[in-house]
């Protein structure tokens, strides 16, 4: 009963924000966006709700969905830690940084851990390329990275 409860209450928060956004010029990312701020991630129910009122397939509101990084499909953890891996932090060994903190975090990419602490994320350049290699966690910038400074941010993460 709670759970339907739940699903129904989602379903109603989703169709009033489509509803309010729909009459937009290119309305499905302006909705999507809302969603995210409004939920953390893109609930499953939106999907059909938006394609309905936006006169599309689900195929292809999901497509969208998919096709932007930004978007999730399930909620994040309290903490969101952006590693760069673009080329200029891949030249000064950002890969072998993501390893560690995969390890240490016990998680890949796109995952969170398990006492949904931390979600780990992979970005294509946080602009900081002369400061190489790089992060993003929960918004904050950190560069210059280094096994101290990752030791710092996951104690952080981690507190």
């Amino acid at each position: 009963m709670n759970i339907r409860v739940a699903v129904d209450d989602v379903s109603a928060r989703v169709a009033a924000i489509v509803a309010e956004l729909q009459h937009l010029e290119g309305p499905m990312l302006p909705i999507l966006h809302r969603l995210q701020e409004e939920f953390g991630y893109i609930p499953e129910v939106a999907k059909q709700i938006i394609a309905n009122a936006l006169n599309l397939s689900r195929a292809e509101v999901h497509g969208v969905i998919t096709f932007y990084h930004d978007f999730k499909s399930h909620p994040s953890g309290r903490h969101v830690l952006k590693l760069c891996r673009a080329e200029a932090c891949q030249s000064m060994g950002c890969e072998p940084l993501a390893d560690k903190i995969k390890a240490k975090l016990g998680i890949d990419w796109h995952e969170t851990t398990p006492d949904g602490a931390v979600t780990l994320e992979p970005v294509f350049c946080l602009g900081l390329c002369a400061q190489a290699p790089a992060a993003m966690l929960d918004g904050e910038l950190h560069a210059r990275l280094d096994e101290h400074c990752l030791s710092d941010i996951l104690a952080e993460v981690r507190a």
